[in-house]
């Protein structure tokens, strides 16, 4: 079973940015380029969504509430998922999620907590 490790979250201002990271292990490199690969976000009390997925293609898919300001990408070398944030707003504060997914597999990280406060 995969194993995914997220970080790179923290506290940000309103209009600042950050880069997170997922870091696959337990898998070969052949088996993670397969896989879709998902960002998801859980506020207290809100249920968890979807921000961004790339496919095995590097088709890319956006949350509309996201869309513009970021950027889901892959580096199957490293086994490693990231998503850029740029411009971000209060309500972009939650736990942010990494999911990899394939026909076999659906595995989740830890999370990591992005604060977007002045």
């Amino acid at each position: 079973q995969v194993q995914l490790v997220e970080s790179g979250g923290g506290l940000v201002q309103p209009g600042g940015s950050l880069r997170l990271s997922c870091a696959a292990s337990g898998t070969i490199f052949s088996r993670f380029s397969r896989y879709v690969m998902g960002w998801y976000r859980q506020a207290p009390g809100e249920q968890r969504e979807l921000v961004a997925s790339i496919s095995a293609f590097n088709n890319t898919r956006y949350a509309d509430s996201v869309k513009g300001r970021f950027t889901i990408s892959r580096d199957n070398a490293k086994k490693t998922v990231y998503l850029q944030m740029n411009s971000l707003k209060p309500e972009d504060t939650a736990v942010y999620y990494c999911n990899a997914k394939a026909s076999d597999i659906s595995s989740w990280g830890q999370g990591t907590q992005v604060t977007v406060s002045s």
